[in-house]
C-alpha cells in the first residue's frame, strides 16, 4: 500500500493535482497525525464538495475495518489537505451514521461510482468525514 500511495502522491504533484489516475480532479492529499504513534502521514483520497466543505469517505475499499487515517482524525481533528496546488489546514468532523452521513455518502458515490459498491463488501457502515478550512 505504501508504494501505491507514493506513486499516487508523486503523480498528484507532477500533475499539480489535476487529472490524477482514474479520479481526475477529485483527489486530495490528506495529512494527519497518527492516533497512536503521533507520526505524520499523507494519504491520497477521493473527495467531493458540499458547499464550502470537502467530504471524504472512510471506505478502505470495503474492508471490514476503518482506515488508519479515519482513526487519526477521530483523535486529532485538525489536519492538512492539498488540493491542486493549494495546501491548507482543516478541521475534521467524522459522521459515522445517520441521515447526513447517508446523504453525503450517496453524493460521494455519484463522484466516483466505486463507492456505491464498497458497502456491499462489508458489514460496517462506512463513515464520512467533513473537512472545513480553518481560517
Amino acid at each position: 500500500m505504501a508504494d501505491w500511495n507514493t506513486r499516487v502522491k508523486d503523480e498528484f504533484h507532477a500533475k499539480r493535482g489535476r487529472g490524477v489516475g482514474t479520479w481526475g480532479d477529485n483527489l486530495l492529499l490528506l495529512t494527519t497525525r497518527g492516533a497512536k504513534t503521533g507520526q505524520v502521514r499523507t494519504t491520497p483520497l477521493v473527495y467531493h464538495r458540499d458547499g464550502e466543505r470537502y467530504v471524504i469517505a472512510a471506505s478502505k475499499g470495503g474492508a471490514p475495518t476503518h482506515p488508519g487515517w479515519y482513526h487519526n482524525l477521530v483523535k486529532h481533528r485538525e489536519a492538512e489537505i492539498e488540493i491542486g496546488t493549494e495546501k491548507f489546514k482543516v478541521r475534521a468532523t467524522p459522521i459515522p451514521k445517520g441521515p447526513e452521513r447517508d446523504r453525503l455518502y450517496e453524493a460521494h458515490g455519484n463522484v466516483y461510482a466505486g463507492f456505491h459498491d464498497y458497502p456491499k463488501k462489508t458489514k460496517r457502515v462506512i463513515p464520512v468525514v467533513v473537512l472545513e478550512r480553518i481560517p
